[in-house]
């Protein structure tokens, strides 16, 4: 028996959705218009296509993506719930909806605090709805064996967006302004998502996924647990996985938050990247997607946990190299430290729902998941922080040991984690 095409459609949507959700991997391209690199224009008014707005500092510049991911992450919750009580379609349009409304706020407002609220707070909400609904959607299409590659494909759409929306950004912004992009890009979201989110069908009742060829024959493996949300915050495993994607997810938003200032500090001056920093933003996004995929598929080979600790750890050298790429200005080996670290950060929003739901079961896993993401939101502490040494020192030395030491302590955990017994099934 073969996946029926219904399924793979369901995945496909779910991409599509993501694709549009991905609009905060882009930040550092609105980020680059907002925060000067000459310190006196901070608080000083714009002038041209963007007057109205006004110049912010780093840590303001940062302040709306963290506040997007912390409420992104808080969303996932109730959006799991809503994925798991009333399918995905109504999560996904209510997703689609919000995003949209937020960058239009963010766009109309032109201030520091219409950022906030907008791509921030509103922007958040829509991100959260949408993301929970979108791969336990897929997920629930096929046998375990493939989680780990379903997971990938449908979450490599979110990475993916930096691909088109960097470059995009970076058009609008010149020829139309922060206002301009800002809409522009909230309309177009608000038709794909509310549009791919129909065909987020779930399997019909009593649908059996099909399984490996060569265990047909084989008796069936017992199924794990499908733990409730209670149950799994009873296990010590719940809180370890938390600080996983504490651990890995902070490296990642590091860079994706400043990818662009990076690169204009490595780049010389008047060169062709120091005027076209989205171009390390679109790769980080290329790579960003292929992690998901390629660390997805290999995990369902050797194991979910020695994927993950794989990539932090190469991904950890990489981190304490950077401050000396960025000092050297070598622009490659920029490029190189800094795909590796997107790919482990990737690699991470494959690997940690389909453990959740090789560890919890895949009948809770809109909320259950949504809970383990909580974790991805707290790492936005670390960029946040990132930007406030980056103003204090003029350089962001300290902010990639911290990330690096972070990425180590999760690696070293992730070798002690194992799967929770079995309870009763949940009421």
């Amino acid at each position: 028996m073969s996946v029926p095409a219904r399924a793979w459609a369901v995945t496909a949507a779910g991409t599509a959705v993501n694709l549009c959700l991905g609009i905060l991997y882009g930040w550092s391209v609105w980020k680059a218009a907002l925060v000067p690199k000459d310190k006196a224009l901070y608080g000083q008014p714009m002038t041209g296509t963007n007057a109205g707005w006004t110049y912010l500092s780093n840590s303001e510049g940062n302040l709306a993506y963290a506040v997007c991911g912390v409420t992104f992450a808080l969303f996932m919750i109730p959006g799991g719930r809503l994925q798991d009580r009333y399918g995905a379609k109504l999560g996904a349009t209510l997703g689609g909806l919000f995003l949209a409304l937020g960058c239009v706020v963010a766009g109309v407002l032109k201030s520091f605090e219409g950022l906030v609220l907008g791509f921030g707070v509103l922007g958040g909400i829509g991100m959260g709805l949408g993301y929970a609904a979108a791969t336990p959607a897929a997920v629930k299409w096929f046998h375990s064996s493939r989680r780990g590659l379903i997971v990938g494909l449908v979450v490599a759409g979110y990475g993916a967006a930096a691909v088109y929306i960097s470059p995009l950004a970076d058009y609008l912004i010149t020829a139309h302004g922060l206002t301009g992009s800002f809409v522009g890009l909230g309309v177009l979201f608000a038709v794909v998502v509310v549009v791919a989110g129909q065909l987020l069908a779930p399997p019909p009742a009593g649908y059996v996924a099909p399984g490996p060829a060569q265990a047909a024959a084989a008796p069936a493996a017992p199924r794990g647990a499908d733990f409730g949300a209670k149950q799994m915050l009873a296990t010590w495993q719940f809180y370890l996985l938390v600080f996983l994607f504490v651990g890995s997810a902070q490296s990642g938003l590091l860079v994706i938050a400043n990818a662009k200032s990076f690169l204009n500090d490595a780049a010389e001056g008047g060169s062709f990247f120091a005027r076209n920093g989205w171009v390390l933003v679109t790769f980080i996004g290329v790579v960003n997607a292929l992690g998901r995929v390629g660390t997805g598929q290999y995990s369902d080979r050797v194991g979910r946990l020695n994927a993950y600790a794989l990539n932090g750890a190469v991904s950890a050298v990489c981190l304490l190299a950077t401050p000396w790429v960025i000092a050297e200005k070598n622009v490659a080996f920029l490029f190189v430290v800094i795909g590796v670290m997107a790919w482990q950060y990737g690699g991470t929003l494959a690997v940690l729902p389909a453990v959740t739901a090789d560890y919890y079961g895949a009948k809770n896993l809109g909320l259950n998941y949504g809970l383990v993401f909580t974790g991805w939101g707290i790492a936005f502490f670390v960029p946040q922080l990132a930007s406030a040494i980056k103003d204090a020192t003029d350089r962001w030395d300290g902010a990639f040991y911290l990330s690096a030491g972070l990425l180590v302590a999760a690696v070293l955990v992730s070798r002690i984690i194992r799967k929770p017994v079995s309870v009763a099934p949940a009421a």
